[in-house]
């Protein structure tokens, strides 16, 4: 399976050596192909810059682990019925872009009503809910 990771994913696992790390690492060891795009990669790098700047090092190392693709946000097409901030649409619109089976997303304000949800191919997940569906 394809997962899409948002920035506050990448964030948390770069952050601190807890679950969402220990989740993307699980994933990986089952065979999952983790994935981002440059958007969120920058958005999780600069906050991490500003907030916790001892996890730039474990990003960059997720950097070479994970695959990144790139995706211009003029090709954003997401259904009308799809209600999210312009700052988060491409977030979900990359992860159609790239096939990727799942969009993992921590951002319940954003994408809560979202959750459990499949948008043109892609589950829109929590981490608990990811943990539910590929170790569970």
């Amino acid at each position: 399976m394809r997962i899409f990771l948002d920035a506050n994913i990448l964030f948390s696992a770069a952050r601190a050596d807890g679950a969402v790390r220990q989740l993307l690492a699980l994933s990986e060891t089952a065979g999952h192909e983790l994935w981002a795009d440059a958007y969120v990669f920058e958005e999780a790098r600069r906050n991490l810059a500003a907030k916790t700047p001892s996890g730039l090092p474990v990003l960059k190392a997720m950097a070479d682990r994970i695959k990144i693709g790139g995706m211009s946000t003029g090709n954003l097409q997401l259904p009308d019925t799809v209600n999210l901030p312009e700052k988060d649409r491409p977030v979900l619109a990359a992860a159609i872009h790239h096939h990727c089976d799942i969009l993992v997303t921590g951002d319940r304000t954003h994408f809560g009503q979202l959750y459990g949800k499949t948008i043109q191919g892609v589950s829109v997940l929590s981490p608990a809910m990811l943990a539910e569906t590929v170790l569970g």
